[in-house]
């Protein structure tokens, strides 16, 4: 007989499946399906049949039913069943159980396949002791008439006291880290209520879940029996799989558990929704009970029907919540559709983000900013959080009501927030919507110190014990919110595919309006094409012939030849725009060719032609530092010459006009300031300085086109570069101009 031992390294890994025993209110034959031949007996055969086990071994059913004289018919369906090439095993389960009488006494025999064996297990039975078909369909209609989840499982609990007559019935729910809470219950009046408590995962071991899953009820009849060795031939050493077994033994880990508690006997009926344990419907007598075949049949009936009307209800009940939350997610997405930018309609009307859900707070990060609503962490905390997100994150979804416990600096803000529910919008672009909710403090009351489910045994191992004490013990719980329901995560999921479908909506208006803009260069290179052709060649004619008549004035007037100069100057006037706007034109047009830039040369030729231009005889051209600066030398010469030339001629009208360059490097930056103590601009007009035609009304004397800060200005832009200015009316200007440190 193997011993095993269990103890903290392999508590989950008893092997409760193969204990090689079963509960004595029954017996066990195991028949090999290629030898026919009986292969393993529970030794308590000897009890009900007189006997011995060994006896039957590598004999054939048939033999043992002529030893034992069981009923005829029993007997030759056994033997046909054993006898027979083609063994239908789904079918023959499903007909489960099989009565037969031995020794006058009635049995019910329930088939399971077992690997290479198929199992007879014998039960006593009463014959149509239980009309299953009249009981289960009323019990049925009782359960399903509770108008809620609660009552739903109020209404279960009493159904299954009715059909099992047991002391106490439970329905048992697992929580995500394997802690049960009893949330339903009907007992006796004499009994302590368990309604609430909870019961830590220690209480019912992995492996056990999983058999869980596997049998669907679970009948232990009487904790104080000792349970029956199986034996086998002494050539078969493997242990029996009693995986779908009725009758296999329990857990003596379990069996003192359950005597800890005062429980005599116990049934318990599995929950499970979507392939996964629920909970359970834990039954618990405190004088020994053995349950009908049938009467457990049944039960397992409620345990198959429950779940999908347990999520009928629960959908029943989300709907309800989630009525409220689709209806600002309508708005929501209607101020998506409508609006720009997203940002402003995500966050900025009656209805934000935030009222998606229950939250009290969201952050938005989008566009590489951070934008919020409610009650929310810091700008850098979120940031932080972000951070962690898109390093940890595998799905575009995440959801937490234990925020703390997962990202430890969320302890110093578990306040306001303990839950955070996350939808990645662009993990490249690293945008993300984060919800948060506060902390809600819980009072857990658990049937006994959860916390010590182990004892040191004599020799001083660490081994996994029966607790022996459910007395009522408190935990205070912090760090954790409400949890996120189904609705509120079913509305994150909903507004992330409308953000990125109107994201990429709108990228492909950009792409379309992007082709319109070549189209629209096209167009503006046939343009120019135009101007420099066909105006230019009509506007030289003019000035051509204007210059010709006022040369040969013999026959002309004073008034004539004022008349011609003024045609000659408009003309000149008219080809220099010209020239202006193919210059803006070209510049937009223009790759750069990138170059280091001796400074000091380039201002000092345009300081000589600024003061050969005669505006000012005392003006002061003072150039200070000059960095050199990386760009395209013949455009960054076109920038300094406008921005000289503006500041000689405005300043032109002062006493002493005085105009300086000078440049500073900075670690990012090579900044230079052109500046004069000029006529300076009005603020009113601060915001169309850069506009192509736009000159202020203090010029109209200065000779100018409005083009040369708006050429200057798309010159730095292609150098992704800034330019800014200061200036003070009738006193002063200032341009900065900033590049890139590159060198």
């Amino acid at each position: 007989m193997q011993v095993f031992k269990v103890d903290l390294t392999n508590c989950d890994k008893e092997p409760i499946h193969i204990l090689g025993k079963i509960q004595s209110h029954g017996f066990l034959i195991a028949v090999n399906t290629s030898t026919k031949l009986i292969s393993y007996l529970s030794e308590n055969i000897i009890e009900y049949t007189g006997k011995e086990a060994k006896f039957f071994l590598g004999k054939t059913l048939k033999a043992l039913g002529e030893e034992l004289k069981l009923d005829v018919s029993g007997s030759q369906f056994i033997s046909c069943l054993l006898t027979s090439d083609d063994l239908n095993m789904q079918s023959l389960e499903n007909a489960n159980p099989y009565y037969l009488e031995l020794d006058e006494k009635p049995y019910n025999i329930i088939l399971t396949k077992s690997g290479t064996e198929i199992l007879l297990e014998f039960e006593p039975s009463v014959k149509d002791e239980f009309d299953s078909q009249k009981i289960i369909g009323k019990a049925i209609s009782e359960i399903l008439s509770g108008t809620s989840l609660s009552l739903l499982l109020d209404n279960t609990v009493k159904v299954i006291k009715k059909i099992i007559n047991y002391d106490r019935v439970m329905v048992y729910r697992f929580g995500e880290e394997g802690h049960g809470q009893v949330i339903a219950e009907e007992k006796n009046d004499d009994l302590e209520p368990f309604l609430g408590l909870h019961y830590p995962a220690s209480d019912i071991p992995k492996q056990a879940r999983e058999l869980y899953k596997l049998n669907l009820t679970r009948l232990i009849s009487d904790v104080n029996t000792e349970p029956s060795d199986i034996i086998t031939a002494g050539d078969n050493l493997l242990p029996l799989d009693l995986t779908h077994s009725e009758l296999r033994a329990i857990s003596p880990i379990h069996i003192q558990y359950l005597k800890n508690m005062g429980v005599q006997s116990s049934f318990s009926i599995s929950l499970v929704s979507k392939g996964e344990l629920w909970g359970l419907i834990a039954c618990h007598s405190y004088t020994p009970k053995f349950i009908n075949y049938k009467a457990r049949d049944a039960s397992k009936l409620i345990a198959v029907i429950l779940p999908s009307a347990m999520e009928y209800r629960q959908g029943e009940e989300d709907a309800e919540k989630f009525a409220l939350l689709k209806d600002n997610g309508e708005s929501l997405i209607k101020f998506i559709e409508n609006q720009s930018p997203i940002t402003s309609a995500l966050t900025e009307n009656k209805i934000t983000l935030k009222d998606i859900t229950n939250a009290t707070g969201v952050a938005l990060l989008f566009d590489k900013d951070v934008t919020t609503v409610g009650t929310t962490p810091d700008k850098l905390q979120i940031r932080e959080i972000a951070d962690w997100l898109f390093s940890n994150l595998l799905d575009p979804i995440y959801y937490t009501h234990k925020f703390p416990e997962v990202f430890k600096p969320a302890s110093a803000y578990s306040k306001i927030a303990s839950g955070i529910i996350a939808c990645v919008v662009s993990k490249e672009l690293k945008e993300i919507i984060i919800w948060f909710k506060p902390e809600k403090v819980q009072t857990l009351n658990w049937a006994g110190n959860p916390e010590k489910p182990v004892e040191m045994d004599t020799n001083g191992t660490m081994q996994l014990s029966p607790r022996r004490s459910f007395a009522n013990w408190e935990q205070i719980v912090k760090g954790t919110s409400e949890k996120w329901n189904r609705s509120e995560v079913a509305a994150v999921i909903n507004i992330r595919e409308h953000i990125i479908y109107t994201i990429k909506k709108k990228a492909n208006e950009i792409r379309v309006l992007n082709e319109k803009l070549i189209y629209a260069y096209e167009e503006l290179d046939a343009f120019s094409f135009t101007i420099s052709h066909d105006l230019r060649t009509p506007l030289s004619s003019i000035k051509s012939y204007t210059e010709l008549l006022l040369q040969n004035n013999i026959n002309l007037d004073d008034n004539a030849k004022v008349v011609l100069g003024r045609i000659k100057k408009c003309g000149d006037k008219m080809a220099f725009l010209i020239q202006e706007i193919l210059n803006y034109s070209r510049v937009g047009r223009m790759g750069i060719t990138e170059k280091k830039i001796g400074m000091q040369y380039v201002l000092d030729e345009l300081k000589t032609e600024a003061l050969e231009t005669g505006y000012n005889k005392k003006m002061q051209f003072i150039i200070g530092d000059t960095p050199e600066i990386q760009g395209d030398p013949v455009m960054i010469q076109q920038v300094f010459s406008n921005l000289i030339s503006n500041a000689v001629k405005y300043s032109s009208l002062k006493e002493i006009p005085i105009v300086s360059v000078n440049g500073k490097v900075t670690k990012d930056e090579i900044i230079y300031t052109v500046a004069d103590n000029g006529i300076g601009i009005d603020i009113n007009y601060y915001n169309r300085v850069f506009e192509l035609f736009k000159r202020m009304d203090n010029v109209n004397d200065i000779e100018g086109t409005g083009v040369g800060l708006a050429i200057v200005k798309r010159i730095i832009e292609k150098h992704d570069g800034r330019i800014w200015f200061e200036s003070i009316l009738n006193s002063s200007t200032t341009f900065y101009v900033a590049f890139k440190n590159n060198l």
